[in-house]
């Protein structure tokens, strides 16, 4: 734990691709230790947002944003920030499971391997402490060598949860990573992240809001890229201050 109180601030974030303006002078802070649902129907700026905090955007040319994303205290769109630490300390799990194609073990050590761990001992550690965090230690035990593209499609995100635990990241950022799952899946993904909010900081991008009330402690709402309402999902989902929020938990926009 850091000297600051929470992990990821954001103060007065706007963001562009040319010249469409897609997110709108978002401020708000998410809680260390806790799930943070951000919903809101399809092109309101949820995967941008995500997308921004662990600079996952810079990769599109046209991409351009003002305002200030602080992880720790510092700005990491600073002078002198480097990506490729930012995404040690911010894993990201994404909509569609993309395991590498490379066996399960090496899965789980690329990203240690990369920041320069080389014990044989400790990223044997890694491995089973990342699959057993990821609830998939016990399913892939004995098939550690198999390409992981063989695994099933829930074991597969699971396995891309445990990949991105592999370095230990405070936060992790998962854009709507059951969507893709069969039910008894995603059933065992949502599980994990209530687990995993003991030891994370979790941003969970999805467009359901029973999702949102299943696993969150605080849900933002987005809508045409503004910040409607952030606050705690309970609150939000029982008694809406906005008549957009209530609009779209109540399906009539979405």
């Amino acid at each position: 734990m850091s000297e600051y109180e929470h992990h990821i601030e954001i103060k007065g974030l706007s963001t562009w691709f040319g010249k469409k303006h897609i997110l709108k002078d978002i401020t708000c802070t998410f809680k260390d230790n806790s799930v943070t649902a951000i919903m809101g129907p399809s092109g309101c700026g949820k995967s941008t947002l995500l997308r921004t905090i662990n600079r996952l955007n810079d990769l599109v040319p046209s991409f351009r944003h003002e305002g200030v994303v602080l992880f720790r205290g510092t700005d990491i769109y600073g002078t002198g920030s480097s990506v490729y630490d930012l995404r040690k300390h911010i894993g990201m799990v994404f909509q569609k499971p993309n395991p590498f194609p490379m066996s399960v073990h090496d899965n789980i050590t690329y990203g240690p391997k990369l920041h320069g761990t080389k014990d044989e001992d400790e990223l044997e550690k890694i491995v089973e402490n990342s699959l057993r965090k990821a609830a998939l230690w016990d399913e892939v035990k004995d098939e550690l060598q198999h390409p992981a593209p063989n695994l099933s499609g829930g074991q597969q995100q699971r396995l891309c949860i445990a990949r991105a635990l592999s370095v230990d990241p405070p936060v992790l950022l998962m854009d709507e990573p059951v969507s893709a799952l069969d039910p008894i899946s995603a059933a065992k993904i949502e599980e994990l992240i209530v687990e995993l909010k003991k030891d994370y900081t979790i941003i969970l991008v999805t467009h359901n809001v029973q999702q949102a009330f299943r696993v969150s402690d605080q849900a933002a709402f987005l809508y045409l890229g503004e910040l409607v309402e952030f606050d705690e999902t309970k609150r939000i989902l029982e008694a809406p201050a906005d008549a957009r929020t209530e609009a779209f938990i109540t399906g009539r926009i979405g």
